[in-house]
């Protein structure tokens, strides 16, 4: 499942992301099989990941961090300059707590 951040919790996340190491690096390749089933099995450990978009990819960061997103089911946090992070909450044991949005509840 997908869900909608908001504002005030991507700017958690965020904050959270600050100290980690990239741990997916997109190269000059396609984006394989492999790399999402890191992607996957990383978010569902962690629920958040730094990834890396190399100088001789040919995607963007933006690119690569939304065709992963999407091939794993997660959320795209941010993106700068080469950098990505992602984030899917792992529903059976989650790890970080999402600051709640006062407008839903």
């Amino acid at each position: 499942m997908i869900y909608l951040l908001t504002s005030k919790q991507r700017a958690f996340l965020r904050s959270m992301a600050n100290p980690l190491d990239p741990i997916l690096h997109v190269g000059k390749g396609e984006l394989s099989d492999a790399l999402f089933k890191q992607a996957d099995d990383a978010l569902t450990a962690r629920e958040l990941i730094k990834g890396k978009a190399l100088e001789a990819s040919p995607l963007t960061s933006r690119e690569a961090a939304e065709q992963i997103a999407a091939a794993v089911r997660a959320e795209v946090v941010q993106v700068i300059g080469r950098t990505f992070v992602l984030y899917r909450r792992n529903d059976k044991e989650p790890k970080i707590t999402l600051p709640r949005d006062a407008r839903r509840g």
